[in-house]
């Protein structure tokens, strides 16, 4: 076996959307970085939808951004459609999607890493972990090559035992035209880590030239794109529309002729599939009533001619393929110059992790994105970017970082990993966070800046910009709190060209504010300039001032939950050993091992009455 002469202090396996924000923050944080992949010309490839951001995932992607990331200047800076998604709706519930230019997604990500201090990047198939006396020394390439190192993040996506599906034709590989990683799943399970088995899939790509636009309903993006990272301050690249179409009933009965050659539906593929991204032969068979699916078709590019048509992944045979598209309004002559396949992998119980993303099994390993359970580029990008803070944070001998539920959607993902797990692949939603209304997208930057300051990933500049914002928020609600407005002729004839109420008695600005038909566009009205601070300002204080009792009631449930979370079980705690536990919560307890009180009381079957056996417990050792 031959020796990599240089020991590094991290290695990253994979550079997909997780590899690369974990090879940078470990990089950033001053650690020696070794960054391998399969293939160095699909780094961050975007192997689905070319697209970032989403319901819920809109907030990930800029939480990522204010503790120091690069998901979110990425697509700034190659995104070629920008929408801010439920506009009409709360804040709580408002998050941005932006239309990838694909290759250049990957290619910006790609410049980032090749010129990034403390980082290299290397082309390698992780073979085996090492691991000595309980703590992870290293990995063994396929090619027998031993690279030593401090500690190892494996992010390896969908590729460990990738298995392909077209009709009843398989192919090895991870992603179409890529390898399958082989040995590292056995070598995982050698070391104790528990593997199963997920299947996702992709839909057809389709030649432009042989859509029929005309008819078809255009979707534009915003007028105004608003960007993602807090340090963006316009979009500048070229905007284009997407088109929408939908299935018919011709469509489903040529899916449903389909299926005796569906891997999915003659038991050929195994691995479970995405509960909220269903393939179109899942949709018409569980769904039967349902005949109009909706069909986004999403450019891949500026400088392509290929077409995504979001909503009608599928692993039919290719000619079933080709026949059911053929029926749907603008696709009758496509053409399809990739096919829709599924793919099958390995992933990791996400219950054999700590919340920092270590294992509890073998000191010094993380794991981060699919290869955890979940969907989406955004969840495996925050989850990289925290195994790289707390793999930095373990070189330093710090604690590590630890999310809240309360403070970051972000916390909220991982907690649900590392607590619930997940048997099927996991998305994130905004009716996952109990506290939607306090980790808005909004206010990311003003929720972690700090965090992300301290850890060393924001730079100076980019501090005292979020502490000046921080800063003038308090000074606008402030003004707003002690300008009052009188019921005086002057300002009754304003209110009136307003078409708002008049006033029956005085009242300060924030009291107008809070009017449902009133905004901060109004106080130009009333003589109140808005010059000398921001939109950004503006935007936080009018949300900050409508919703202010809701606000305040979920810190008050905040700080209600908030003594679970500060009581910790030491180390050794022995959860099978305890009285007044039913065998079900014991086993549960042990296998979760949870942090704190906080965490044990989120895992499934475990009752208020044991909770409160476990505070008993923790009172007689002194520990509560």
């Amino acid at each position: 076996m031959g020796e990599h002469p240089k020991t590094y202090d991290v290695i990253v396996i994979g550079a997909g959307h997780a590899g690369c924000e974990a090879a940078l923050a470990t990089a950033r944080m001053g650690f020696g970085t070794l960054l391998l992949t399969a293939n160095l010309d699909t780094i961050a490839q975007m192997s689905c939808n070319p697209a970032i951001g989403g319901l819920a995932k809109g907030q990930l992607v800029r939480e990522i951004d204010a503790l120091g990331g690069e998901m979110a200047r990425c697509i700034d800076r190659t995104g070629i459609q920008f929408r801010l998604l439920n506009r009409r709706k709360g804040p709580a519930v408002r998050s941005s999607r932006a239309q990838a230019d694909r290759s250049g997604y990957g290619l910006y990500m790609k410049q980032v890493v090749e010129a990034e201090e403390n980082l290299d990047l290397g082309r390698a198939i992780v073979d085996r972990i090492l691991v000595e006396e309980g703590r992870v020394s290293g990995v063994v390439t396929e090619q027998g090559v031993r690279l030593p190192s401090r500690t190892v993040i494996v992010t390896t996506g969908t590729f460990l035992r990738g298995l392909m599906h077209i009709g009843l034709t398989q192919e090895e590989g991870g992603r179409a035209g890529d390898v399958c990683v082989k040995g590292l799943s056995a070598s995982l399970e050698s070391h104790g880590v528990r593997l199963g088995r997920l299947k996702t899939g992709t839909p057809p790509r389709l030649d432009g030239r042989t859509i029929d636009f005309e008819g078809l309903e255009p979707q534009h993006g915003d007028e105004d794109p608003r960007p993602f990272s807090f340090s963006t301050l316009k979009i500048t690249q070229p905007q284009v529309p997407c088109h929408i179409t939908y299935t018919n009933e011709k469509t489903l009965d040529i899916i449903r002729s389909g299926l005796d050659r569906s891997p999915l539906y003659t038991g050929v593929i195994q691995g479970i599939g995405p509960r909220y991204c269903p393939s179109i032969e899942d949709k018409v068979m569980r769904f039967p009533e349902k005949v109009r699916h909706q069909i986004f078709l999403e450019p891949e590019g500026l400088d392509t001619n290929e077409i995504y048509p979001n909503g009608v992944p599928t692993s039919l045979a290719l000619d079933t393929q080709i026949r059911f598209l053929h029926t749907i309004p603008g696709l009758e002559r496509a053409e399809i110059v990739r096919p829709g396949y599924a793919v099958e992998y390995d992933f990791a119980f996400p219950t054999q992790l700590k919340p920092s993303l270590e294992s509890k099994g073998v000191a010094r390993l993380f794991f981060a994105g699919q290869v955890n359970g979940t969907s989406g580029y955004e969840e495996a990008a925050a989850q990289g970017i925290v195994a790289g803070i707390n793999a930095a944070a373990v070189l330093r001998g710090e604690e590590p970082l630890i999310l809240g539920r309360s403070e970051a959607y972000i916390g909220v993902l991982i907690d649900d990993l590392v607590t619930h797990g997940t048997e099927e692949p996991y998305r994130m939603f905004t009716s996952r966070a109990e506290y939607r209304l306090l980790l808005r997208e909004d206010n990311a930057d003003l929720r972690l800046f700090e965090k992300g300051y301290d850890r060393g990933l924001l730079s100076r500049e980019r501090y005292d910009v979020c502490e000046r914002k921080r800063r003038q928020i308090r000074e606008v609600l402030g003004m707003l709190g002690e300008t009052r407005l009188k019921p005086d002729p002057a300002t009754q004839a304003r209110l009136k060209d307003m078409g708002q109420a008049p006033l029956k008695q005085p009242i300060d600005l924030k009291q107008f504010l809070r009017r449902p038909s009133a905004g901060v566009s109004h106080l130009p009205l009333l003589g109140i300039s808005l010059d000398g601070f921001e939109t950004p300002v503006w935007e936080q204080v009018e949300i900050q001032v409508k919703y202010e009792n809701y606000i305040e009631r979920e810190i008050e449930e905040v700080e209600r939950v908030r003594k679970f979370e500060n009581v910790s079980f030491p180390a050794e705690f022995e959860f099978r050993e305890l009285n007044g536990l039913s065998r079900e919560v014991q086993e549960k307890l042990e296998e979760v091992r949870p942090a704190n009180l906080g965490q044990a009381s989120r895992i499934s079957g475990v009752t208020p009455a044991a909770i409160a056996a476990l505070m008993i417990h923790l009172r007689k050792r002194g520990s509560l």
